[in-house]
């Protein structure tokens, strides 16, 4: 474990000549992460990081290990071996309220068919299921039903004991990509670009038996999906390969609104130019989302969007937030969001309002409700329309994290203990407040001398 100092954000070797990314100078006075530590306990890709409670968390990747961390001095607590691939899921597992001893489990699916349930405050492989006929991807706990939900080829409902209670048919080879609960006993499944709602028959009087029934599917989207999580108790929101985003109703399951990402209008380009570029995803696909009550921040290709749910448009964004895709959003408090990218870095982000005359043009040719063609009428519109279009917000660069010489693939932000990134090249970092560890290091120094009696304070 290794503890550094850092001072402000520098630019990684040749990033200053690539003048479409935004850089950050060497002042940072708003990002507080001056000082990390480097975690090492991994020996491949570091893909997840789950949050076990107010100090630990448990980190997970393609050497099949968990390992579980204290956030607030980087010790590693333990290690978790059982899996012989790639994890390739895992979430907290909830004890029951009725329960008296409160053990931290967590479940993790692996790429060997297995899914294993762990105690973090043991170490202790609590159970194992190895009957899975593919590698299950995604991972859900109805904590209400006190079951859990496991998405692979199929889908299957289980119970604390590990009791498989029903399941789905095959349902394609390419697998569930992403689950979420919604209400009314049901679920969303992300296979390919279709998303089917499941719902979820609890045993009852006249059957004793559980039941998964499939009740809708929806296919508006055209392209696999790839993002997918709930807003808020209205609505949830699904984004795709080629940068479809849409808004759907939680409880009718109907379309409340749809965006999808193009190019920058100015290009002016025929459609069949257009098809050919949109033919590198990479540049438009929604990677991630992250929310809160008023908004819907999307990773789109190496930018940024924020999407406001009331207005239905985007209020502001950093085209070329990152110089690779971004991986990853979380929103902190303050107006603050936090990216990352295959780039290597991590990013803080303010969304600042603008004054209203000094708005600028949101590019509508990247989130539009009007697919192909809408580019060429951009130039013909009244200067009114435009200022609809006008950004609200901006997306202010305040803060560089340069630590991971590969793709950082996530982050956990602890209100009191820091950020935590995990990366490509096997490490996981610790960020640290710079001021609140300087304020806690003099605090122990005091204390120490106090003890010793080498502390004489004088009148």
């Amino acid at each position: 474990m290794l503890r550094w100092l850092i001072g402000g954000g520098r630019e990684p070797q040749g990033l200053a000549e690539k003048s479409p990314l935004q850089t950050i100078g060497e002042e940072q006075s708003q990002n507080p992460y001056t000082e990390l530590i480097v975690l090492k306990a991994h020996h491949d890709i570091v893909r997840f990081l789950v949050q076990l409670d107010d100090y630990r968390f448990a980190s997970a990747g393609d050497d099949g290990m968990v390992v579980v961390w204290n956030a607030q001095t980087g010790e590693k607590l333990l290690e978790l071996s059982g899996h012989t691939q790639k994890i390739t899921a895992i979430i907290p597992f909830p004890s029951l309220e009725s329960c008296e001893e409160k053990n931290r489990l967590i479940l993790t699916a692996s790429a060997d068919k297995t899914v294993i349930v762990w105690d973090c405050d043991t170490g202790r492989q609590v159970q194992r299921i190895s009957s899975f006929q593919s590698t299950v991807k995604c991972l859900t706990v109805l904590q209400r039903l006190d079951v859990w939900l496991s998405g692979g080829n199929d889908l299957c409902v289980w119970n604390r004991e590990l009791d498989l209670l029903c399941k789905t048919s095959h349902l394609s080879d390419t697998g569930i990509s992403a689950l979420i609960e919604i209400p009314k006993n049901c679920v969303v499944a992300a296979i390919g670009k279709e998303l089917i709602i499941f719902r979820l028959i609890a045993p009852t009087e006249e059957s004793l038996e559980w039941d998964i029934l499939e009740v809708k599917r929806l296919l508006d989207h055209q392209d696999n999906i790839l993002s997918l999580v709930n807003v808020n108790d209205l609505s949830f929101v699904t984004g795709s390969h080629v940068g479809e985003l849409i808004v759907w109703d939680i409880l009718d399951w109907t379309m409340q609104a749809y965006e999808r990402t193009y190019w920058d209008p100015s290009l002016q380009l025929d459609t069949q130019q257009e098809i050919k570029l949109c033919q590198k995803s990479n540049d438009i696909s929604i990677q991630h989302f992250t929310c809160d009550e008023e908004n819907v921040f999307a990773a789109v290709g190496r930018g940024l969007y924020v999407y406001n749910l009331q207005l239905k448009r985007v209020i502001a964004c950093q085209k070329m937030a990152h110089d690779s895709r971004v991986l990853h959003t979380a929103k902190l408090p303050s107006r603050q969001l936090i990216s990352c990218s295959e780039d290597g870095s991590v990013r803080i982000w303010e969304l600042r309002e603008k004054q209203q005359l000094a708005a600028e043009p949101v590019p509508t040719g990247f989130f539009n409700m009007w697919g192909f063609g809408r580019v060429n009428k951009q130039a013909h519109q009244p200067a009114k329309k435009q200022q609809e279009n006008a950004a609200l917000c901006s997306l202010e660069p305040v803060g560089d994290l340069i630590g991971h010489s590969s793709a950082v693939e996530m982050f956990l932000y602890f209100e009191d203990h820091g950020l935590v990134t995990c990366s490509a090249d096997h490490l996981i970092i610790l960020w640290k407040n710079g001021e609140q560890e300087s304020g806690l290091r003099s605090l122990k120094l005091f204390q120490k001398l106090e003890e010793h009696g080498d502390l004489y304070l004088t009148g």
